[in-house]
């Protein structure tokens, strides 16, 4: 039985790390779409939602099996709670890298996009994203701690597009309404970025308890 026990848990791990991975490629698919002004991506991106969310639920089921079957304890018990954390921010992830698909069918986003840094800013939510849920198959704290320690990244990166697309509009109005879009995407990322650093947070509750760092 605890043999069985510890392969569930392991395979909890596993799908964590699956679901991530679908979530890096739903943020690629999505700025790419953008950024090589390829609306047809957006297609791929909406399907990889439907697979993220088809994912969670798997998730959810298992960590429900385990805690009504095996009744854990201490870290253990962290552990799932915090896989059920985890599994939310992944999903709001997934719905905003559709929002961003969904932006970039409509726009002529190539250089515009390059412009403003969205592909860069694209890549840091990424290793966010990545960084997190290594370090709760890891349970390391201290790669964890360097998730919400990074956002600082992201948010400078944010803090940029918005200025340079201020002063895109300031040169020409009829540019608004892209460079508002533009802003948008960049403000969806932010918030994965957000969504990370939960993540990350939520790998410190599994190990210490604490949902924050000291």
């Amino acid at each position: 039985m605890r043999d069985s026990y510890r392969q569930q848990l392991e395979a909890l791990h596993t799908e964590l790390i699956r679901m991530g991975a679908l979530c890096e490629e739903a943020i690629s698919g999505a700025v790419t779409g953008l950024v090589e002004k390829n609306p047809g991506l957006r297609a791929g991106v909406e399907q990889l939602e439907r697979d993220i969310d088809f994912k969670e639920r798997e998730i959810e089921s298992l960590c429900v099996r385990l805690l009504l079957r095996e009744q854990p304890v201490a870290g253990d018990l962290r552990q799932i709670t915090a896989a059920q954390g985890m599994i939310c921010d992944m999903e709001r992830i997934g719905d905003q890298a559709a929002d961003i698909a969904a932006l970039a069918e409509h726009m002529d986003g190539g250089a515009a996009a390059s412009g403003v840094h969205i592909a860069e800013m694209a890549r840091a939510a990424a290793k966010m994203l990545t960084d997190s849920v290594d370090s709760f198959v890891a349970g390391d704290v201290v790669k964890a701690r360097g998730v919400p320690e990074y956002d600082d990244v992201v948010d400078e990166l944010f803090a940029k597009i918005r200025d340079e697309l201020i002063a895109r509009i300031t040169e020409d109005a009829l540019a608004a309404p892209q460079c508002l879009d533009l802003f948008m995407i960049a403000k969806y990322l932010e918030r994965i970025g957000d969504h990370a650093a939960n993540i990350a947070e939520w790998v410190n509750y599994s190990v210490t308890g604490k949902r924050t760092f000291s």
